[in-house]
């Protein structure tokens, strides 16, 4: 089978000059939605309970929301690609608020668990519009700054909602917390009504849509010819049928199956922080409290990290901050087993936390680099659903060592897999760099 020798498609034409052009339609619904979420998360495992679950049964209810934010992934790419990332993100925020009120007025546990579900295809489908619209508009020398700005936003609308659902609960009782939930749901849609953030740059889009079609028609690009056109909101460009996900993830399988590799690595490295650190905890034996707060020291390092990460992903090349991000997280998780004290592992926390933070937006980013011009919200719902796999492979891949090994063996796993995963991403992500003039050509198959 022959290759096209081609590089990965960069917009020519610079959209946007400013984050602060574009920050209240692209990152206000985010933030909203993000504190309903939070507000939301903590209080399920409860709810499950005192609907009769047990605590394996709360523990599976809990786990629904990556359940459906796998399941969503491509199908958040397909819906972006029909109906436009503004229709798709005002979808969203709509349906992740009607699964909160679900949640909310559950009387059984599988009426909950169907809610959950919702709430995290919502969320994929939610996550896949920002991205999408951000790779769109924002160009390539800004594009990391952009996207690390999302994820920051993100984690402190995480961040703050459990606070306020606490207070909500602590006024009347545990499912106020889902009125939080979607009163921000609502908020975050009415935003995204209430701006159309796509309309300023409908014309430049459409444009390019046409050139690119008309381009592929014509076999100037093979790639280009297989993904077809993406139908965008407006009507310009809508004629054209948008390619189906299956078509745009096979011509484009050698970056998934070379830096998506990478990705898996990213994703289950911090994941799995997330559930050996609780454990380690309880095995030393410090409580509750104790452990809440090595999480929110080792998060505060992390939130204070997002922009000067994308920073220096714009400025130094994202391979500077992909592979050090992977490094740290690898010798944190090797520190795991000698913590053997609170004051150990919040030191252990802080390495975890600044390695995550280093890394803020760096997989948004890579997919972002590695889109292509037509049936990019396809291509992104499938780099995404390789980002959740990982997501739920990292705890996977920590119980069955522990089960087979110990926890601190685990642990150290873990890390030589963070340390597997910077190789791999030394080798690939500047293949894929738009910001480095020399990056070597990829075929695609």
């Amino acid at each position: 089978m022959s290759a096209t020798r081609h590089t990965v498609p960069v917009v020519s034409d610079v959209t946007v000059t400013s984050l602060r052009e574009i920050a209240v339609p692209a990152y206000g619904p985010t933030a909203l939605a993000s504190v309903g979420t939070g507000a939301v998360t903590p209080i399920l495992a409860l709810t499950a309970l005192d609907l009769g679950a047990t605590t394996e049964t709360a523990a599976v209810v809990v786990a629904l929301m990556g359940v459906g934010m796998v399941v969503g992934d491509l199908p958040a790419g397909a819906l972006a690609a029909r109906i436009g990332e503004r229709r798709a993100l005002l979808f969203a925020a709509l349906a992740e608020g009607l699964g909160m009120v679900g949640a909310g007025l559950s009387r059984s546990v599988l009426a909950l668990a169907s809610a959950v579900l919702v709430m995290g295809v919502a969320g994929s489908v939610f996550g896949l519009a920002r991205h999408a619209y951000l790779t769109e508009v924002v160009p390539a020398g800004m594009r990391a700054r952009a996207l690390s700005t999302l994820g920051g936003v993100h984690r402190v609308g995480i961040f703050v909602g459990p606070f306020l659902g606490a207070a909500a609960v602590s006024v009347w009782d545990t499912r106020a917390a889902y009125a939080v939930g979607v009163t921000f749901a609502v908020l975050a849609a009415v935003l995204v009504a209430l701006t159309p953030d796509l309309a300023r740059y409908e014309g430049q889009r459409a444009a390019r849509h046409t050139a690119a079609v008309a381009s592929a028609a014509s076999g100037v690009s093979g790639a280009a010819a297989a993904e077809g056109g993406a139908a965008r909101e407006g009507g310009g460009a809508s004629a054209v049928r948008p390619a189906s996900v299956w078509s745009v993830l096979r011509a484009h399988r050698r970056v998934l199956t070379t830096l998506g590799l990478g990705v898996l690595a990213v994703a289950a490295a911090r994941a799995a922080r997330n559930a050996i650190v609780p454990l380690w905890a309880e095995s030393i034996g410090l409580d509750a409290a104790s452990t809440s707060l090595v999480f929110g020291i080792s998060g505060a390092a992390d939130m204070l990290l997002f922009y000067p990460a994308g920073w220096a992903m714009d400025r130094f090349g994202r391979v500077h901050v992909a592979v050090p991000s992977m490094l740290v997280l690898g010798v944190g998780m090797a520190l795991i087993p000698v913590a053997g004290s609170f004051a150990g592992l919040v030191l252990v926390g802080l390495v975890l936390g600044v390695g995550n933070g280093i890394g803020s937006g760096i997989l948004m980013t890579l997919g972002a680099d590695a889109s292509p011009e037509q049936g990019r919200a396809q291509f992104l719902g499938g780099w995404r659903l390789m980002g959740d796999l990982g997501w739920a492979a990292g705890p996977a891949l920590v119980s069955l060592g522990a089960a087979v090994l110990s926890l601190g063996a685990a642990a150290v796993m873990m890390g030589g897999l963070a340390w597997l995963g910077a190789a791999w991403l030394r080798v690939w992500v500047p293949r894929y760099d738009p910001t480095r003039a020399g990056r070597r050509p990829v075929a695609a198959e």
